[in-house]
């Protein structure tokens, strides 16, 4: 590995340097070896299984995240990224833009995930497995082509790809899986690269357990000020999603109900979280971050309306559960708009801390990994809630956006 390599994992990426302002275009096809049921897949997967049981040898780790802007000037190229193909103009994606401004234009996004690309650099070391992390964004710099590209040029030609979210939905799992189609046409690497991707890890011991830490805590620190256990509101946040796209998601295995898989997953990992805490407190999943119009359904109840919604509570907790690190939902729409709504109603309350980079969180990943590379059993895997361990192959339609129509995408069985 060189030096400029070495420096490029550590976070030393384009910041201060030109910056790129558009993503890759769309894919308008993705490749298939003759026979392949997945594009662009290992031989471990190709077949689409549901687990693969097939030891594999990556050769390079591909850690993928949202992006966000770094300054003033990146917040509306940002966004547009974002809402592209969706005909939003500036004045509205203005509207959004305010948030970030608030921040001096600065998402912490980016360099929650330089951080976590040193610890799961270093998590990987000590557990003996010699692979490179390279890291590209979704929507903005270092952008997921530009991190293929690096690979290519390493030597590498199979990546195990992460995603920055734990859960099944489009936003979540299906348009990481489109982006990376994106890239790899956009790179002219679809010939030589070959992309899996983990399971969603919502389930994984590793990925509940900072949850569990933190709540435990607000728990503590609630008492300490006076609230009563029966009087507190534990309240697991996630990013709100259309109703149409929750029904697609999770493979259409939870039929008809309310939020299909993606709050299925939700559901599972929060009573988990009560159960280790105290299961005799008061809980309940609430959605937030809002948008589109009006008249489309989203996921309920906001935040802001289940607190407005609370009797008889003297003090709320809020549990980011449907985020991994803190960046603009997190800072804005619950340290900001929630918490004063809570306040406002005279209610103590608190936010506890994404996973971040806990040492369980980052563990988590690495044993994603490992289980990869041995080809470990499903049913020797880490798993801790009452549903999962999830697909390491996306099933038929799993996660398919019908407003927005077919679109290629790799890691998943068609269409």
């Amino acid at each position: 590995m060189t030096e400029g390599h070495e420096s490029r994992h550590q976070g030393d990426d384009l910041r201060g340097a030109a910056r790129r302002e558009l993503k890759p275009a769309p894919a308008t096809g993705v490749h298939r070896d003759p026979g392949a049921r997945v594009a662009s897949a290992t031989s471990a997967t190709a077949d689409g299984p549901e687990h693969t049981t097939v030891p594999f040898a990556y050769d390079g780790i591909l850690l993928s995240g949202f992006g966000g802007p770094e300054g003033q000037d990146d917040v509306l190229p940002f966004l547009r990224n974002v809402t592209r193909g969706r005909g939003i103009p500036d004045e509205r994606l203005e509207e959004v833009a305010h948030h970030y401004r608030h921040f001096n234009g600065v998402s912490p996004i980016n360099d929650q995930n330089r951080r976590l690309l040193a610890a799961l650099t270093g998590a990987l070391q000590e557990a003996g497995l010699d692979l490179p992390v390279y890291w590209g964004n979704r929507n903005w710099s270092p952008y997921l082509d530009e991190a293929l590209q690096e690979a290519a040029a390493d030597g590498a030609r199979n990546l195990l790809a992460i995603p920055t979210s734990a859960y099944s939905s489009y936003s979540s799992c299906r348009q990481y899986r489109e982006d990376w189609a994106d890239a790899l046409e956009a790179s002219g690497l679809q010939d030589e690269l070959r992309i899996d991707k983990v399971r969603q890890f919502f389930s994984h011991p590793g990925f509940i357990a900072p949850f569990v830490e933190g709540l435990e805590s607000a728990v503590r620190e609630a008492v300490s000020a006076g609230n009563d256990r029966g009087s507190i509101e534990v309240l697991f946040a996630t990013h709100s999603i259309p109703t149409l796209d929750a029904e697609l998601s999770g493979a259409s295995l939870f039929g008809d109900a309310y939020g299909g898989g993606y709050a299925a997953q939700h559901l599972a990992a929060a009573r988990e979280i009560i159960a280790r805490v105290d299961p005799d407190l008061a809980w309940q999943l609430v959605y937030q971050s809002r948008s589109g119009p009006p008249s489309q359904p989203w996921l309920e109840p906001d935040i802001n309306d289940a607190i407005e919604a609370l009797t008889d509570r003297t003090a709320v907790i809020i549990v980011p559960l449907g985020f991994v690190s803190d960046h603009m939902e997190v800072m804005w729409d619950l340290d900001e708009e929630a918490t004063e709504t809570a306040q406002n109603r005279g209610l103590w309350v608190t936010r506890t801390p994404t996973p971040g980079v806990h040492p369980a969180f980052v563990g988590a990943l690495v044993d994603l990994v490992q289980e990869r590379l041995e080809g470990r059993p499903v049913g020797q895997r880490k798993n801790t809630t009452s549903i999962g361990p999830w697909f390491d192959v996306c099933r038929p339609g799993c996660c398919e956006n019908r407003r927005l129509g077919f679109k290629p995408a790799i890691a998943g069985l068609v269409p």
